[in-house]
């Protein structure tokens, strides 16, 4: 099962110092039965892309809550066995809870897929969107437009071994 891991810079970082993802319980996002039943959609690629934009939203909380870190969102895609992430059937259909699962163990930073990086250009607005989070989670219809233009910025693909690179001004 492919899940997306939302992170920051830092926590990227220190994934790469330690070779592992998370200390396992922890929460990702992947294609789950509420996942699909809310997107409406068979098509895989379609629904995966779901799960990693909310775990991408996942990891704009995380800036929210790390005023120091880079304003740059992370997603790491990582395989896991099937029984390794579990989505929790109460939360199922509970729309700030779509495409989560719980992963039971530490996971290998090997065993990622890829990495996925807001561009440079993009900590402008994600920035803003991480200050305006807790204004739109309250109802606030301007704060969710500011939160929503995060999404304007297509989160770019790295390869596992470019890792290094990114990392390196964290």
């Amino acid at each position: 099962m492919r899940v997306y891991v939302p992170l920051t810079l830092p926590g990227l970082a220190e994934a790469h110092k330690t070779g592992e993802l998370g200390t396992g319980p922890f929460v990702a996002y992947a294609v789950t039965p509420a996942l699909r039943e809310w997107y409406l959609s068979d098509d895989i690629e379609e629904l995966e892309y779901a799960a990693l934009s909310r775990a991408a939203l996942a990891s704009l909380r995380l800036l929210a809550a790390d005023p120091g870190a880079v304003r740059r969102r992370v997603v790491v895609a990582v395989d896991v066995s099937d029984g390794a992430a579990t989505a929790d059937p109460d939360r199922g259909l509970d729309p700030a809870a779509l495409g989560e699962v719980t992963v039971a163990g530490t996971v290998a930073l090997a065993k990622a897929a890829a990495v996925h990086v807001d561009a440079d250009d993009a900590e402008e607005d994600v920035a803003a969107a991480a200050q305006a989070l807790q204004a739109a989670d309250g109802g606030d219809d301007d704060a969710q437009f500011v939160v929503d233009g995060a999404d304007d910025h297509e989160l770019l693909w790295f390869a596992t071994q470019e890792i290094p690179s990114l990392v390196g001004g964290a």
